[in-house]
């Protein structure tokens, strides 16, 4: 199965290999975990992450984190989402992650180019007009990456439900490089 990213097409047309299996994309992938499973192994493994660290980054499909930052299965909790930005939802698995299962050291990856920087809050008025209903979470947009890092390092640091605040530092990725740029927090 190829992890290549390709440019979206504008079709109502199957995707190509969902079209080889005669199904959906999800179909594709179910039978590409058939495969998986046929050849899997349990590793043995606890749930607490190896090196004790969470990562979170934003689900941007041109980020492989285990690759680009050397990891391995086990070593981390990752936690992804639009922009890697720090919302309740992230504090609430940071503190999962923490306080149940042992983690020290938070991560946080934005990247070049990402969709957010795109889009504002008014996509939830359209969102709006178009169904009927406000969604009740904020779209959390940005103009910046570096400064929405400093944000997110911030809104990690000043949580009172996480137990270890000292190890946390950000990140922007290049999506044109694969090279990670660390931003320091606000002074």
């Amino acid at each position: 199965m190829s992890t290549s990213a390709q440019s979206p097409v504008e079709t109502d047309a199957p995707v190509a290999g969902a079209a080889r299996s005669g199904g959906t994309v999800t179909d594709r992938l179910v039978e590409a975990n058939a495969l998986y499973a046929n050849e899997f192994r349990d590793p043995g493994m606890d749930a607490r992450p190896v090196l004790h660290v969470a990562v979170v980054a934003c689900m941007d499909a041109r980020l492989d984190l285990h690759d680009a930052l050397g990891l391995e299965l086990g070593d981390c909790h990752t936690i992804r989402n639009a922009g890697g930005v720090v919302t309740d939802d992230v504090i609430r698995s940071l503190t999962i992650s923490q306080r149940a299962l042992g983690t020290r050291s938070v991560i946080l990856i934005h990247h070049t180019n990402c969709g957010l920087e795109s889009i504002t809050e008014e996509f939830r008025q359209e969102l709006e007009h178009e169904v009927g209903q406000r969604p009740v979470w904020a779209v959390e947009a940005y103009t910046d990456a570096d400064q929405d890092v400093r944000q997110s390092m911030q809104r990690v640091r000043t949580s009172p439900f996480l137990l270890h605040r000292d190890d946390i530092r950000g990140f922007v990725f290049d999506v044109t490089t694969g090279r990670l740029r660390e931003i320091l927090p606000a002074s």
